[in-house]
């Protein structure tokens, strides 16, 4: 599991570098929070059980150090009396708060609040988190805080371990619905078929083949990754679907097993590996985006199509050809077939088709007759409404705070809240300053005032922490004259405080306390307050020799909204172009390439104004619709299509063959459709906004795909067979009939 920054933000790049490197390795500490609330916190049996808190929490492994109200009263308290212990009586405790607001004001923030922090360094690893925020939440247990006090673990590495646990607990919801939803398609459309419900557990063991891979190949699951099985249930099916129908009608046809199984491969094979192909170049464009988890999205899509493929073609065929005999041998077949002969006017004949069926491919066919009639009207609307989504597009906004991303009511992200509500945000620019000497005084002193500065001009910068308030703390308040008198202060303190503000004899850290900006002012306003930290350092410069680079959590995923807005169009149009050299590859035809690639342009252009109506945002997961309808979308236009040309082979004219592939070939489009549309539906279900704004999209735009198959590409595809036609100067084009007396002809 994956839910840090380095899922949003590649690692080669220079800011994240930065980060890293700079900011992370060395300065950046991670806490845990423990918030104490109840009537009156400044008092001493609370105080004592901070206490016994902090103890236990030392011997911690991973802990670096604790901050508490209770070890700042005793270092208060031992500057006072020599005495480095708690008062005893609630006066003293009280008497020593009050008298020190500058101490105690970022951790008792009034009477009924206070915060204990337990620090750990920012490289600590996830399960080093997991095993620190287990000990807090025991000692919490043995501190025996007093029973009229609520005591709250939260803090941003509990948010994260939660989200994890989360994401885990999920996704076997996410794939269980996926497979009932499945279950009842497959029985809905598929029941013609004996053992209609194979292809379920086909493609789920595609999914565990999937599995395997990703550990295999080291794809981490994020919360992009996860949704991606039960897309790849919706689309995996169809083949395990393709290959199951194929096999049936051989062996009703040969009544020879291994030359159905022959046929079966032979024909479906290449055929539904075209169609992954196709599909394959719509996800490949995902591996162009700056952010790794849409990459992981990418790759995993990618590899699980292949293992859908792989399951079907192997081990469907296999199964089903097992099944086969089995069903060969069951009395209860031999029975059945002594009782049908009984009633053979009932006996249906194989090429016969169900009445759902018919009723299908009269409708679309009637709908293709008036699409046609009306092209013109047709196409121009269906631009227009293209080109108003495409506009739209640009001003439906870009969500990269993580907290939107889970379950609003998960009680990690409730007490995260509520700690920021009471104490304030931890939000933070932290600015990195290389020197030439850590002790120079004129470094301090620019630091001093630059923070003084930022403060007071900045509404959103709350205050400012460096190594200056340590010297100034150790100094009376003032910064001292000399390189040496700074150094002598230097070795005074604790080595656990300085490394948190200074690295080595040439770097120092400026920290700038944002609040809650990520969710008030959003990242866009980080950057103008960011460029704003960046003027002010012009007309206010460090001394001569001195660099400073700002960076920090907040900044870093500034490089996500250029990623999601720039990346996610780029994504799309080399989507876009490989399914088209595809397509050009496969075809050698420029009019068989263009046809099905153009409404899934149109659906594109739908989908933005889709996003915009139904007020969804940008995510890193919705980012991705543009190379997902091209992935998906596709193959109902090229079946379409396919079976277009092949009715035209025949003889056929473009008015009769688009006729004839809407009639025959429809109802199994619209059922492939709504079996991958119910595959998507499951992700409506799961508890994270990302992820069910992404299925109510993506369901939304998988039945524009198929509106546009109906209504779309029909007239497309005759005005650009016939122009080309006439182009070539066909003999024929004499001969053919006026069009709309072709469609009342076929209407009547």
């Amino acid at each position: 599991m994956k839910s840090g920054t380095d899922t949003f933000v590649g690692k080669d790049s220079p800011l994240y570098q930065d980060y890293d490197h700079l900011y992370q390795n060395i300065f950046q500490t991670q806490s845990i929070v423990v918030m104490v609330e109840g009537n009156d916190v400044k008092n001493a049996a609370l105080m004592e059980a901070v206490d016994r808190l902090e103890h236990q929490l030392e011997a911690t492994n991973g802990v670096i150090e604790t901050t508490s109200p209770a070890s700042l009263i005793k270092k208060v308290n031992y500057q006072m009396t020599g005495r480095s212990e708690l008062p005893e009586t609630d006066e003293e405790i009280k008497a020593i708060i009050d008298g020190n607001p500058e101490i105690f004001s970022q951790i008792i923030s009034d009477n009924t609040h206070m915060v204990i922090s337990v620090v750990m360094a920012g490289s600590t690893s996830d399960k080093a988190q997991e095993d620190i925020l287990t000990a807090t939440e025991d000692a919490v247990s043995f501190a025996n805080f007093p029973p009229s006090y609520n005591v709250i673990v939260t803090g941003d590495p509990a948010f994260r371990i939660s989200m994890n646990y989360e994401m885990n607990s999920s996704m076997g919801v996410l794939l269980g619905l996926s497979a009932v939803f499945m279950l009842i398609v497959l029985l809905l459309v598929f029941r013609h078929a004996r053992w209609c419900i194979l292809p379920l557990p086909v493609v789920l063991l595609g999914i565990v083949y999937t599995f395997g891979a990703m550990g295999y190949v080291g794809i981490p699951m994020s919360m992009v990754s996860m949704s991606a099985f039960p897309i790849l249930i919706g689309v995996g099916i169809d083949y395990a679907i393709q290959f199951h129908n194929r096999l049936e009608e051989e062996l009703m046809d040969k009544g020879n097993k291994t030359r159905a199984v022959i046929e079966t491969v032979k024909h479906t094979g290449p055929a539904v590996l075209i169609a992954l192909a196709m599909t394959a170049l719509g996800f490949v464009s995902l591996f162009t985006s700056t952010v790794p988890m849409i990459q992981d999205f990418g790759k995993l899509l990618l590899i699980g199509v292949i293992m859908c493929y792989f399951a079907s073609i192997f081990v469907g065929v296999t199964m089903l050809s097992i099944f086969d005999s089995y069903s060969d041998r069951n009395p209860l077949r031999k029975i059945a077939k002594k009782i049908k002969p009984l009633n053979p006017e009932k006996k249906k004949k194989p090429e016969e088709e169900s009445e759902s069926d018919r009723l299908i491919g009269r409708i679309l066919q009637k709908t293709t007759n008036i699409t046609i009639k009306y092209d013109v009207i047709v196409l121009g609307i269906a631009c227009l409404l293209c080109f108003g989504g495409l506009y739209l597009d640009q001003s439906v906004p870009i969500e990269t705070d993580v907290q939107t991303f889970v379950p609003q009511n998960m009680p990690a992200l409730v007490d995260l809240r509520h700690m920021g509500d009471i104490m304030g945000g931890s939000d933070e620019l932290n600015l990195i300053i290389k020197v030439k000497d850590t002790a120079n005084p004129d470094v301090l002193i620019w630091i001093d005032k630059f923070s003084e500065h930022e403060v007071a001009s900045n509404s959103h910068i709350y205050s400012a922490s460096s190594i200056v308030d340590l010297v100034k703390e150790y100094n009376g308040g003032v910064i001292p004259d000399t390189s040496q008198e700074i150094k002598d202060i230097y070795s005074e303190i604790p080595k656990a405080q300085k490394d948190r503000y200074m690295y080595g004899k040439n770097m120092l850290l400026l920290n700038f306390n944002i609040g809650n900006a990520v969710a008030d002012i959003k990242l866009t306003g980080i950057e103008e307050l960011t460029n704003i930290v960046k003027q002010d350092m012009q007309w206010m410069p460090a001394p001569p020799g001195t660099t400073v680079t700002i960076t920090g959590n907040s900044v870093v995923f500034m490089e996500v909204i250029t990623a999601l807005t720039s990346g996610r169009v780029t994504m799309t149009f080399l989507g876009l172009l490989l399914v088209l050299i595809g397509l050009l590859i496969v075809y050698r035809d420029w009019v068989k390439a263009l046809v099905p690639v153009i409404p899934m342009v149109i659906v594109i252009g739908w989908s933005g104004g889709v996003m915009s109506y139904l007020n969804i945002d940008y995510t890193p997961l919705t980012a991705t619709l543009g190379a997902l309808i091209l992935g998906v979308g596709s193959e109902y236009a090229i079946l379409m299509m396919e079976r277009y040309f092949e009715e035209k082979d025949r003889g056929l004219s473009p008015i009769e063959a688009i006729n004839r592939t809407s009639s025959k070939i429809g109802s199994a489009i619209v059922a492939s459709g709504a079996t991958t549309v119910f595959g998507f539906m499951a992700l409506l279900a799961s508890p994270f906004p990302m992820i069910s704004d992404f299925g109510t999209v993506t369901v939304i735009d998988i039945v524009l795909a198929l509106l546009a198959t109906f209504v779309v590409f029909p007239p497309l595809i005759i005005l650009l067979d016939t122009w080309r036609d006439k182009r070539k100067g066909a003999k024929t084009a004499e001969k053919q009939p006026d069009t709309k007396k072709q469609i009342q002809g076929a209407e009547i």
